[in-house]
Order: C-alpha cells, then sequence, then structure tokens
C-alpha cells in the first residue's frame, strides 16, 4: 500500500488521531478523501458509485431473465464499463495533490474525469468495430490516439488512488515495451522494441492489457465480494463479530489482544483492505490493549499483524486469491483448500504469541480471569460440532435432490426464509448491540450468552456463500452474487421485522426506510471501496501485456539463475525481497500480479532444475504472502501507520513490531514450497483417508508453528536462552519439514539408466509418479539446460504410457534422445525452453523412480526429545502457569 507523508509526520510525533481523523485516514487510502460541499457534486459522486453497484449486481446475475428485452454483455463489453466507473469517480473522489482542495472538484478534474471516461468507455460503444479493425491488427489513427490518451489518464488515476508507484512501474514497463533496448535495459532483455502504434494497440485497444485478465477478474468476482463485505458491515456485523471476540476472549489474560486476533480475522470477511480493517477494529482493541499492559506499539502491532493477514484467511480472501484462479486455471476451491492450513495456523499462533506477552509480563485480565485452555477446548467443541452440521445438512440436501430434484430449490429457499426469521426473532429478544466506548473506564465486557444471539443471522449469507463455493461447487461470482442478494434481503428487512417481533408495528415504516438507508449506504459504499482495485487491476494490465509482448518474461528466469548462482532458497529470499520492496509503493493485489507475472514460473522451473517440484499454485501464494507482508513492513507500511494513528505511537516502532510478530507469515511460504502438503498439495479431501492425512497435517502444523512463535517471541514456559530458542526452531523446522532430513540421509528415488527407462516405466505400477531429468540446448541461448519433468504411469504397457506423456522418445544405444513432443500436451509445454533442431540433442539424462524408505515422521522422535529437553529445562524456572 502506497504511504501518505503528512500521515506518517502526525503519527510520527505519537499523536493520537480523532475519530474523524481516522475516518479520513481511511478515505483518502481506500475510497477517496474529496466531501464535496455543492449538494449537486456530492449527489453525483453517490449516484455514480450507486449506478456502478447495480450495474454490478445487474451483469453478475445468473438467471439472465431480462436477456428477452436487453442483450447480455460479454466480457469484452462488461470490462470497458467497469473501469469507465471506476475512472470517472477515481477523478472525483480523489484529489490531485495534498494541497489540492476536497470540499470541490476543481475544473481540470472535471476534464480529466470526461476525458479518460470516454476514452474507457469508447471500448465498450465501438467493440464490434475494434474487432474488425485494432483487434485485428489494422487500428486507426483516432483508436490510437484515444488509446494513447487512455493510458496517460489512467496512470493519473492511478496515482490518486493508489500514490505514485505503480504509476511509476507501469510507465517503466511502456518506455521498455516501446524503446525495448537502452543503456538501462540489461542486454538479456533487449528488444527491437514496438512501434507506438503496436504498443497503445496491445496495452489499451486489445483484450489482453489494461482490459485482460486482472481487471475481468475485477469485474466478475471482486466487485461482488467487496459489496457482500461492505453490506455486511452497514447491516451490523461488523460491531457484532467484534463484540464476539471479545465475549469469547476478552476475560483470558491478555484478552484484548487475543480478541482483536480473533475479531480481525472475522472481520477480514467484511473488509479486503488491511488499512480498514486495521482502524474498524483498532479503535476499540487497541485502547484495552493498553489497558492491561501492552504499550503503543505493541497494541499497534498486534492489530497490524492480525488485520494484514485477514486477506489471507478463507473462505473470503484478498482480490489476489482470485486473480489465482485465473492466471493458475483451477478453482476458487482449490485455492481456498491450499490456503487453508497456513492461514488458520497463522491466526492460531498470533493467539498464542500475544498470549505469551501477555505472560511475559505477567498482564492482567480484564475482569474475572478465565482458563486459556478451556477457551481452546470450547473453540474445537464448537468447530467441532459446527461441521458435524454442515455434514449432516450437505446429506440432508442430498437426499432431498434424490427424492424430490424439482422441487429441492424452491423447499431450500423457503426453510431458508424460515431459518431467518427464526434467528431474528431470537435477536429480537436482545437489545440491539451498541458501538462501546473503549476509553470509558467502566467498561464492562460482554459475555458469549449475551452476544451471540443478537446476529446469528449475519452468518446465513456467509453459510450461502460457502455453501455455493464448496458444496454446488459454483463460481465465485455465481457464489457471491446469490451471498450478495441474501445479504440484500437482510439489510432491507432485518429492522423492520425486528420492530414487528418487539410489538413496535407502529415503527415499520421508518425502521423499513432507515434499512432502505442502510442498503443505499452499503451500495455506494461498496462501489468507493472498489475504486482503487480497478484502478490498480487495469494499470497493472500494462505490466502483464508487457510480459506478453516482450521477452523480458521468458528471459528473466535466466537473469534471476544468474544472480542467485542456480541456488532456489536464494532465489525464493530474492523474490520474497523484490515483493516486499515493490509492495512498499504498490497495493496488495497490483504487487501480486507484477511479481506472478515475472516470477511465479521462475520459481518452478528453477525448482525443476535442482530436482524440486514446486506446485505452481505453492509459487502463487509465496508471493502473496510477501505481497501482504509489505503492508506490515517499515518504513512505508500504511497499516503500521494507521495503527499509530490509533495507538499513538511510533509508526517505525510499530512496524518492526509488527513484522516481528509476523514472522512466521513470512517462514510460511519457504515451508510449503519445500513441503507442498502443508498447502494440502496432492491431499484427496474426498476420501476419509485424505481427510484423516488433513487433520494429521493440521495439527502437526499447528504444533510446530506454535513452536515457532514460542521461539521467536524468546518465551515457551518461562523465558528461554539463546540455545533453547535455537532448539525450539530446529523442532519447529523438523516437524514442518522433516523430508529435508530424510532426504538427506536416504535418497527418495533410485536411479535408473536411460536405456532401461522402457523395460522400468512397464514394470511399474499403474498411476507411479516418476521423474525424468532432461538435459538439451536451450532454445535462447543455446547453452546446455536441464529440467525435471513429472510422468504419471497411466496406460497398459510402456509404450502407451509413453504416448499419454506426450513424449517423442528415439532410443540409441544407451543415449535416449527425445524429439519435440506432441504438440497440446502438457510436457510441450514444460519442455518449450529446448531447441530439439540443434545440432546437440536434446536427451534422457536419467530417470528417477520412487524406492521404499523410512517414513519422514520417524524425525519427529528426536525432534520431539529435544522438545522435551526444553520443557524440563524451562519448568525449573517457570513461574507462571503455561495457560
Amino acid at each position: 500500500m502506497t504511504d501518505n507523508p503528512q500521515q506518517g509526520k502526525d503519527a510520527q510525533g505519537g499523536r493520537q488521531f480523532s475519530d474523524e481523523e481516522l475516518q479520513d485516514l481511511v478515505a483518502s487510502t481506500d475510497s477517496g478523501a474529496r466531501a464535496p460541499t455543492n449538494r449537486a457534486v456530492a449527489m453525483l459522486i453517490a449516484g455514480l458509485a450507486l449506478a456502478w453497484s447495480l450495474f454490478q449486481l445487474w451483469i453478475a446475475q445468473p438467471q439472465l431473465w431480462f436477456a428477452n428485452v436487453l442483450p447480455a454483455l460479454n466480457s469484452s463489453q462488461t470490462r470497458p464499463i467497469h473501469l469507465t466507473f471506476a475512472i470517472l469517480l477515481a477523478f472525483l473522489a480523489y484529489p490531485a495533490l495534498k494541497s489540492s482542495p476536497r470540499d470541490r472538484v476543481p475544473l481540470t478534474d472535471w476534464l480529466l474525469m470526461a476525458v479518460g471516461g470516454f476514452c474507457a468507455f469508447y471500448v465498450f460503444l465501438f467493440s464490434d468495430h475494434l474487432a474488425m479493425t485494432a483487434r485485428s491488427g489494422l487500428p486507426t489513427q483516432m483508436q490510437v490516439i484515444i488509446g494513447a490518451v487512455g493510458l496517460l489518464i489512467l496512470l493519473e488515476a492511478s496515482r490518486r488512488a493508489l500514490g505514485p508507484a505503480l504509476t511509476i512501474v507501469g510507465a517503466l514497463f511502456l518506455l521498455y515495451a516501446y524503446m525495448g533496448t537502452g543503456w538501462l535495459i540489461p542486454e538479456l532483455i533487449e528488444h527491437e522494441g514496438l512501434s507506438f502504434t503496436a504498443l497503445i494497440n496491445a496495452q489499451w485497444l486489445d483484450t489482453a492489457g489494461v482490459f485482460g485478465i486482472p481487471l475481468g477478474v475485477s469485474t466478475a468476482f471482486v466487485f461482488l465480494f467487496v459489496l457482500f463485505g461492505s453490506l455486511l458491515d452497514k447491516a451490523g456485523a461488523g460491531n457484532y463479530f467484534i463484540k464476539l471476540a471479545f465475549a469469547g476472549l476478552g476475560h483470558l489474560r491478555g484478552g484484548p489482544a487475543k480478541a482483536a486476533v480473533v475479531g480481525s480475522a472475522m472481520t477480514g470477511l467484511i473488509s479486503g483492505s488491511s488499512i480498514a480493517n486495521v482502524v474498524t477494529t483498532g479503535t476499540f482493541t487497541i485502547p484495552l490493549m493498553k489497558r492491561v499492559g501492552f504499550s503503543n506499539e505493541q497494541a499497534g502491532s498486534v492489530e497490524v499483524a492480525s488485520s494484514v493477514n485477514g486477506q489471507i484467511m478463507p473462505p473470503v480472501m484478498g482480490a489476489a486469491a482470485f486473480l489465482m484462479v485465473e492466471f493458475i486455471g483451477i478453482s476458487y476451491v482449490e485455492v481456498i483448500k491450499h490456503a487453508f492450513i497456513p492461514a488458520v495456523i497463522s491466526y492460531i499462533a498470533l493467539v498464542y504469541i500475544v498470549h505469551l506477552e501477555a505472560l511475559k509480563k505477567n498482564m492482567p485480565a480484564l475482569g474475572q480471569a478465565k482458563s486459556f485452555s478451556g477457551m481452546i477446548l470450547k473453540f474445537f467443541i464448537g468447530f467441532a460440532v459446527a461441521g458435524a452440521g454442515f455434514t449432516a445438512l450437505i446429506y440432508a440436501v442430498g437426499a432431498l435432490k434424490s427424492v424430490a430434484p424439482g422441487l429441492s430449490g424452491p423447499i431450500m429457499m423457503l426453510v431458508l426464509a424460515a431459518v431467518y426469521l427464526w434467528l431474528l426473532a431470537i435477536a429480537a429478544r436482545r437489545p440491539d448491540l451498541e458501538v462501546d466506548d473503549p476509553g470509558d473506564p467502566n467498561i464492562k465486557l460482554p459475555t458469549v450468552g449475551e452476544v451471540y444471539a443478537t446476529g446469528l443471522h449475519y452468518i446465513l449469507p456467509i453459510i450461502v456463500l460457502v455453501w455455493f463455493l464448496m458444496v454446488e461447487r459454483q463460481s465465485p461470482a455465481k457464489s457471491a452474487f446469490y451471498a450478495t442478494a441474501l445479504m440484500l434481503l437482510i439489510i432491507i428487512t432485518q429492522r423492520p421485522l425486528k420492530a414487528i417481533m418487539r410489538g413496535e408495528g407502529a415503527r415499520m415504516a421508518e425502521e423499513f426506510k432507515a434499512g432502505f438507508g442502510d442498503l443505499i449506504e452499503g451500495l455506494i459504499a461498496g462501489a468507493r471501496n472498489m475504486i482503487g482495485i480497478g484502478v490498480a487491476t487495469a494499470a497493472a494490465g500494462i505490466i502483464v501485456a508487457t510480459v506478453t509482448k516482450t521477452p523480458i518474461g521468458t528471459e528473466l528466469a535466466g537473469l534471476v539463475e544468474q544472480l542467485s548462482g542456480g541456488s532456489l532458497i536464494i532465489m525464493l529470499i530474492l523474490v520474497g525481497l523484490f515483493s516486499l520492496i515493490l509492495g512498499m509503493g504498490l497495493p496488495t493485489t497490483a504487487n501480486y500480479i507484477v511479481v506472478s507475472s515475472l516470477m511465479a514460473n521462475v520459481v518452478v522451473s528453477l525448482g525443476a532444475q535442482e530436482g524440486l517440484i514446486v506446485p505452481l499454485i505453492a509459487a502463487h501464494l509465496f508471493v502473496f504472502y510477501f505481497g501482504i507482508m509489505a503492508d506490515v513492513t517499515p518504513p512505508v507500511g500504511l497499516a503500521s501507520f494507521a495503527a499509530a494513528a490509533v495507538s499513538g505511537g511510533d509508526p517505525i516502532k510499530t512496524g518492526f513490531t509488527a513484522f516481528f510478530y509476523s514472522l512466521r507469515t513470512v517462514a510460511l511460504p519457504f515451508l510449503f514450497i519445500f513441503n507442498p502438503t502443508l498447502i494440502l498439495y496432492g491431499v484427496d479431501l474426498g476420501t476419509a483417508s485424505g481427510i484423516a492425512h488433513a487433520v494429521f497435517v493440521f495439527i502437526v502444523a499447528t504444533f510446530a508453528m506454535l513452536l515457532f512463535a514460542a521461539a521467536t517471541q524468546g518465551y515457551f514456559l518461562a523465558r528461554s536462552r539463546i540455545w533453547e530458542s535455537a532448539a525450539l526452531l530446529l523442532v519447529a523446522f523438523t516437524l514442518f519439514v522433516p523430508n529435508v532430513w530424510l532426504n538427506a540421509v536416504q535418497s527418495p528415488f533410485e536411479n535408473v539408466p536411460p536405456a532401461e527407462f522402457e523395460q522400468v516405466l512397464a514394470d511399474l505400477p499403474e498411476g507411479t509418479r516418476i521423474r525424468l531429468e532432461i538435459e538439451g540446448p536451450d532454445f535462447n541461448t543455446g547453452e546446455t539446460a536441464s529440467t525435471t519433468l513429472v510422468m504419471d504411469a497411466h496406460g497398459a504397457n510402456a509404450q502407451e504410457r509413453i504416448d499419454n506423456s506426450g513424449l517423442m522418445l528415439f532410443p540409441e544405444g544407451d543415449v535416449v534422445k527425445l524429439d519435440e513432443p506432441m504438440f497440446g500436451t502438457p510436457t510441450a509445454e514444460k519442455l518449450a525452453n529446448f531447441d530439439f533442431y540443434a545440432d546437440e540433442p536434446v536427451q534422457l539424462a536419467s530417470v528417477l523412480v520412487p524406492q521404499e524408505r523410512l517414513p519422514a515422521q520417524v524425525f519427529y522422535i528426536p525432534a520431539l526429545l529435544l522438545l522435551g529437553l526444553v520443557i524440563l529445562m524451562q519448568r525449573r524456572r517457570q513461574t507462571v502457569p503455561a495457560f
């Protein structure tokens, strides 16, 4: 995220911001800081935002009942309209400079808004004409002028909404694509340069640049999820989640900090913005954390660490998660599956970190203290009951569909309506939750019994979302539409229905009007929160198109390999640092697009050269995690500045402390690169054994992450000595990646000579996965390159298995040469960098067949013995209970 220098200056002095200043901080970052005094202009901004939300709901609804009246729009038409709204609102809502007026819209902004809006809308209005001209390689001069002006105005909109970083990066990529060569451009990535016409055609007029996949994801998926969160917040779910977290955890030692972690995890469902999350939950949690003994910086950094991680928490993750769906070509359910364990153990570890801080300082509880271990037990019992209930629901609906398939839909809708009315009736028996004043010295923490029943109906839209995503296996867009549709119903009806249930029927009209007002405000807020994302995904399309049209994408692998010396771990560190540096100026979504476009495939290919099969999803999650960390990292982690503004602490110290608390988020990506089981890669959740495996991985990973947290905090049962922290790190590492030690002791594969490949392949059991090391001349450099190819043995005999793989083998004595693989097969794509027509042949260097060996878990034994020694030593010094 970008940084506002003025905010840094104010927070630097340790001044605590007022509520109005905090709201302005969020607005200037997320939705635009301009608030015109002219009613007509204010109504125009609100009207455009409302129209944008209604347009997105219209194009998202899956039945297309309006198709007989109005034509259904395709993606090449909806994307320009989406960007038109974003540009119009960017110039109306975001001032040009810090000194620019906020109470009115200057004439230049009106002009930029009109011209920029026209350039984007032109792509929609003349989409058929563009298909015949520009997209067929024959752009007209007028189209080139419109595209060039549109690009400049888009970069200016990006600068206003997101700060200068993305504008500078986008401009540099445009210059590189146009010039191709120059004293600043390394020889490795030089090219002839695109003509001005070809550049504008690729970037603005075609469907692969500004109007490409990133903007398409923003149009189809992200808007609905942001709108869903905005409506949930307006309905009162945000306050409910925070109160629920405090009711459950506030009574524990260091309880406000634990409540901040859980509350931020739940409000992460509502807010995709870490800054908004910090301010929303932090205004309540940070003063209470300070009251029980956390310093200003510690209180702010706990809130930062928990709020930033909201983007990695399924089922509603950050916008970058939806881009993964398009970039990798897997379903959103798969992304959730892979992201689940790292996200959950990360939050569990953060709760444990603040618990350790409370033990270190012997902090009191707010009110009567309760047992931490008892709370954990209740949580797991509740989780098990909820899981069993959801499973029973799946089977009940399945039985209904088999008995009455035609009636299952209406019956489910009636049941949903009945459950909603029942939960609302329960809520109506209790007073509505008020927003507490955290500065009140006599604050009384609520109990779970007082809070939970007041907002159970807010869980229904989330259940609907998860149901359509995970059970019905619908697209993210359709799932979000159904959840948002239910949210629209709830936000309008909850107030008047509660009035009736409380015997206040005379107030029904007034409450209905208030509910309708909440709906309009939620629709407007959702659209305003999307301005930055819409502009960011469009501007990031510039980078994607440049990577596609120039050699930077393919040649960067060689450059990174040179810098890393061919070492995967060094390259991962470089990629992580690159993400952090870029993230100092770019929002998470744009950062992910840039780094994943340039680096994700490089990680996979370099891993293959080292014989390590890195799943593409692991490489993308690696980039995603480090992009999120940029919101924390000093000197410009804006989430840290926001937290410091709330706490009155120093933003740089807050940032460093938050980074220290977030070391687990730094470590996790490295761990799941080397042990993909942590992201459930290769684990089949459709079988009992697969579920048991996933549960085992979760338990071990959680235990390991808690030990990692204890090691980095320097406290376990007592303050740790250096050797004890080192031992805990070693134990945690062994539990996370025991295969590293096993591979050092016993090779996982038997090396078979290439000449025996066909014989060995014929003898392998069906489905066995083997690895083939391929060597040959590189297509670009001519030098000898190597890679590791994974092959599954599928087929009745050796030849059929070879044919199924797409390989073309030509044995000559002890050498097995390869011809170009069959076109369209995965093998052809993976071996695309080899030159099959050079004098030196591409050949099979070795065949690696899995061999029987010890289970990796055998290394848990010495690790647990070492842990036992640490526990034994620390028990002698322990002064307070561990839980």
